[in-house]
């Protein structure tokens, strides 16, 4: 059996386990993560995945981009560059810049839909066909099927 700490040049290997509990991520979406491509695929010791440190900073990463609506896509992209590239920093600029316009607008129809709310929820109308908040619905976003917010097209 070989040594774990050789084969990094005597950096600590964490198990899947281990890389789990700190990220707080389930293995298998680490093992998700390996299969397309936004993680190296790990050493092996004894047959078991081994992790350098820095898998630990490339989740983070991905939950970040994913949580800032990022795809695994896009993730892939930005990982792929060389550690330190200044050509990543760049790809990390231009899929904010495309993004940008995207949430503007979700957080303007969010804000219309709010306002409704609010009125509805102070309403004093005996009954919903004297009410005024349905008299007009262009003030309001559409809804799609699937529950998001689409504005509608005038």
């Amino acid at each position: 059996m070989s040594n774990p700490d050789a084969v990094l040049g005597g950096g600590q290997l964490l198990s899947i386990g281990a890389v789990a509990e700190l990220t707080g991520r389930r293995p298998s979406a680490i093992r998700y993560y390996e299969q397309v491509g936004l993680l190296l695929p790990p050493v092996r010791v004894g047959g078991r995945r081994m992790y350098g440190a820095a898998v630990v900073r490339t989740l983070a990463l991905i939950e970040t981009g994913q949580r800032a609506g990022m795809s695994l896509g896009e993730m892939k992209a930005l990982l792929s560059g060389p550690s330190g590239s200044k050509g990543s920093t760049e790809l990390l600029r231009e899929l904010a810049d495309r993004k940008l316009p995207k949430i503007t607008a979700l957080i303007e129809r969010s804000e219309r839909v709010r306002d409704w709310l609010e009125c509805a929820a102070r309403c004093e109308c005996p009954d919903l066909d004297e009410c005024s908040l349905f008299a007009d619905p262009s003030p309001l976003p559409l809804a799609s099927s699937r529950g998001d917010l689409r504005d509608r097209k005038q």
